[in-house]
């Protein structure tokens, strides 16, 4: 047996792991040794300790120890050693003040050496140093150093004023340091010197006009007529990114006159040809922003802009073209005309990634026009045939908003026709959308689109708003579709299998449009799709059945009105964003709101962008009567907080599963003998001898439709024990060991929303009704209780976990019973006693 091997020694680990604070005592050792040296070689033995003490600080160890050490080593000109020993120096100045005081007389010292390099490198460190009690040894050194004979201390020293106004504004702005910056700005021969005053001098004066309005005045010096053109007229020696700060400087101006206009464009002219992509983005904002009062001159503009940003999008890196394509799309929307002639530059290659393919895509439809609507349409459909199924779709896309912006419509209608013949199922899918929407705009396609959409089978449509399309086609046309009540029918008879509640809500709209257009062969299904509507779990479903049965049961002609109105084409689409939104980040041009698309606002203060999404939710909240079958249904999903709870139950996971469709809606005990069909002929007898919709036959609508089962007994009588019986580790033992027996998911009362303010006045409100609250917890808006109740002169218990979510204002039941025949029963008693809260306030 061969013997084990040694263990490895101290020197054959590796540097970046040290085996523990011996190995911190060695360095520190060696470093001590090394302190104040002069013989040869030294300095690069010191190099490779610092090295090491450098990747011990990277990894996170902790090398503090060796603070003194270090600072002793650094006594050399040797530079790099020096930015070694800085680089330590500033990482553990912050988290060591007392050790920083060790700092102070070296890098005084190393402040005023020969070498400039040297000196730029102490008063960076000096500046990075972030202790505020060591602000009186830094004031001196900055000042020298904005004075100092060589540009690269000056331009040290003019970022050292920024990091001491954070350190201490008072100290930065009593020292008269932006004074000092502005003056080394105007006469400083080195062009980087002058760019680090102006990023200084704006980040101060920005600071100081969020807590004081005399900074306002300050700022406007800055934009002065004279500083604008003394940095216009040194644009040239400055870097790429210098440029950009000084062109984002004259953006802000405020031009005195035209001329003034027309000699800084004049000045900036041959930036548009930089090869620097920021560059001509920083040009074209300063020149787009002056010339807004001027509408010829802002054309022109745009002439002029075209050809710079088109040589960036076909030049630049995938990356570079989705920036500027981004900028570009801007300019389309504010002026498609001036870019109509140029479609071609936005054609997709096919090795372009995905992002840029589609953002090419909007803006060929952005540009379509009568002239080149053929050409653009035509290419549009190769990409409908691409394996990228993402681009097919955002093809098929923007062929069917070409069509609704009223482009040469009868081609566009033929190719979006011939799409669905590919056989394939994203084209498929997509082009029902669009063709809905053509429908909607231009009712007199109606015969040709519906000739070929008739022959589809919606077995092979999966994705719901296809599906949900194919069915308001089959209500809204059901009389020139024959087959359109028998496919109806087939999907009502798969209700439990489709998961979609948009499609539910479409098919039961659906249904009742073909029910007043063809009744004898629509009637069965009609009834069907209510009881299976008020049996729904969601909400929307459920509540959409019940306004159709009930607005049946007032008056059928009525009924008729809402669901069948006159036809009326739809002029204008909705627009996703408004003009506002648009202007705003026109005005925010070269910005990262171009790329989002959306105003900086919105993606830097959650607080603005909630107040916008909940004003947008709104437009959907209404439901009137051309826009039933419109109405999306957004299911709303609890997601309850376990930290929250009170109880450790086990059964966290089963919260989150879909729920149940085990509790069917009991309609009102209606007045059968008052509710009647009323209307003015008599339908012919249907020739497949179905029963015939006889509207003045005076029969109630639960017979008409074979709703007689919606009628339904008053619940069986359960009393419960207004005191029961249970602890709870008992009630956690038996949550544990029980299975759901029911889920329902439901809403709650406005004003018992507003109550629960105070957690405790539904366990009061229950309690009345003898269910009693064993425990609760959450935070708003998500709350959560478990209730019990006992059956009368029974051991039966009934446990219920009930999910409040008091911004939706709905809520999750899960029952869980020892007796699970009287379940539903109990479940009614529940339902009652949450309907009657807030009520009584």
């Amino acid at each position: 047996m061969a013997p084990n091997p040694p263990p490895f020694s101290q020197k054959s680990q590796s540097p970046s792991q040290p085996s523990g604070k011996s190995e911190v005592t060695d360095l520190k050792l060696q470093l001590r040794g090394l302190a104040g040296s002069r013989a040869p070689g030294s300095d690069d033995k010191k190099r490779d300790m610092f090295k090491r003490v450098l990747s011990y600080m990277t990894v996170g160890i902790d090398v503090s120890t060796l603070f003194s050490e270090m600072v002793m080593c650094s006594a050399t000109s040797d530079v790099v050693l020096k930015k070694m020993c800085y680089l330590y120096v500033g990482n553990y100045a912050k988290s060591n003040p007392d050790l920083s005081l060790l700092t102070i007389n070296f890098l005084q010292r190393d402040c005023k050496d020969v070498d400039p390099m040297i000196r730029g490198l102490a008063l960076r460190c000096l500046c990075s140093l972030r202790v505020e009690g060591l602000l009186e040894y830094l004031v001196g050194p900055l000042r020298a150093g904005l004075i100092d004979d060589n540009g690269y201390v000056r331009m040290v020293a003019a970022l050292g004023v920024l990091k001491l106004y954070n350190i201490s504004s008072a100290t930065c702005i009593d020292g008269d340091f932006p004074a000092m910056l502005k003056n080394l700005m105007l006469n400083d021969p080195d062009a980087q010197v002058v760019a680090n005053c102006l990023l200084s001098l704006q980040e101060i004066w920005n600071l100081e006009a969020a807590v004081s309005e005399d900074a306002s005045m300050e700022i406007e010096a800055l934009l002065s007529k004279k500083v604008v053109y003394y940095l216009l007229n040194r644009i040239k020696e400055f870097s790429e990114w210098a440029q950009c700060l000084v062109l984002d400087l004259v953006s802000k101006y405020t031009p005195s006159d035209n001329n003034d206009i027309f000699d800084i464009m004049n000045l900036l002219e041959d930036r548009l040809q930089h090869a620097n992509s920021a560059v001509v983005l920083a040009t074209i904002k300063v020149f787009l922003h002056m010339t807004l009062s001027m509408t010829d001159v802002h054309q022109q503009v745009y002439e002029r802009i075209k050809a710079p940003l088109l040589t960036l999008v076909s030049t630049g890196s995938p990356e570079l073209s989705y920036a500027v394509l981004s900028h570009l799309h801007i300019l389309v929307m504010r002026a498609p005309m001036l870019f109509s002639s140029d479609y071609k530059y936005f054609y997709c290659q096919y090795n372009q990634p995905s992002y840029v393919k589609k953002l090419k895509l909007e803006m060929l439809t952005a540009i379509a026009n009568d002239s080149n609507t053929y050409e653009i349409v035509t290419e549009l459909c190769e990409y409908a045939a691409n394996v990228d199924v993402p681009i097919a779709r955002e093809s098929i896309r923007a062929v069917g908003k070409i069509a609704l912006q009223l482009y040469d419509v009868n081609a566009i209608v033929d190719r979006l026709l011939q799409f669905l013949e590919m056989e394939k199922d994203h084209v498929t899918a997509e082009t029902l959308v669009l063709v809905k929407d053509l429908l909607r705009k231009y009712p007199q396609w109606s015969h040709d689109c519906i000739a070929v959409v008739g022959n589809i089978s919606t077995k092979n449509i999966q994705e719901p708003k296809a599906k949900a399309s194919l069915i308001w086609m089959l209500g809204e046309y059901s009389q020139d579709m024959l087959d359109a009540p028998y496919v109806l029918e087939s999907l009502i008879e798969n209700w439990d299998d489709e998961h979609s509640p948009e499609v539910r809500l479409h098919l039961l709209t659906a249904v009742m449009k073909c029910f007043f257009k063809r009744p004898p062969e629509t009637q069965k299904a009609l009834g069907a799709a209510l009881y299976a509507g008020l049996a729904d779990s969601h909400q929307d479903v459920h509540d959409r059945a019940l306004f159709y049965y009930r607005l049946l049961q007032y008056d059928a002609s009525k009924a008729e009105s809402v669901v069948n109105p006159p036809k009326k084409a739809v002029s204008v689409f909705t627009d996703t964003q408004s003009s506002e939104i648009k202007d705003r980040i026109f005005d925010e041009f070269n910005s990262l709101s171009v790329i989002y698309q959306k105003p900086s606002y919105m993606f830097t203060d959650k607080e603005h962008r909630g107040m916008l999404e909940f004003s947008e939710e709104l437009g959907n909240l209404s439901l009137g009567a051309e826009t039933t079958d419109d109405v999306v249904a957004d299911s709303q999903i609890y997601d309850a907080s376990d930290n929250d709870l009170l109880l450790s139950t086990s059964e966290k996971e089963e919260s989150k599963a879909p729920l149940s469709g085990g509790s069917a809606y009991s309609a009102p005990n209606y007045d059968n003998a008052s509710s009647s069909l009323i209307a003015t002929d008599t339908q012919p007898e249907s020739h497949l001898g179905l029963p015939t919709y006889n509207p003045q036959s005076n029969l109630a609508i639960d017979d008409l439709l074979g709703l007689g089962l919606f009628v339904a007994p008053s619940p069986p009588p359960l009393k419960l024990s207004p005191k029961p019986a249970l602890d709870p580790a008992s009630f956690q033992k038996k949550w544990a060991k029980l299975a759901v027996s029911l889920s329902k998911e439901c809403s709650i009362d406005p004003k018992g929303v507003a109550t629960l303010s105070t957690p405790q006045a539904l366990p009061r409100h229950m309690q009345d009704h003898s269910i009693q609250c064993i425990a609760s917890g959450g935070q708003h808006p998500n709350l959560k209780f478990f209730f019990i109740a006992q059956k009368a002169d029974s051991p039966s218990f009934y446990l219920v976990e009930c999910l409040v979510n008091t911004s939706s204002a709905k809520t999750q039941l899960k029952i869980k019973a020892d007796d699970n025949g009287n379940s539903e029963a109990f479940l009614s008693l529940f339902l009652f006693a949450l309907s009657k809260f807030g009520q009584s306030l």
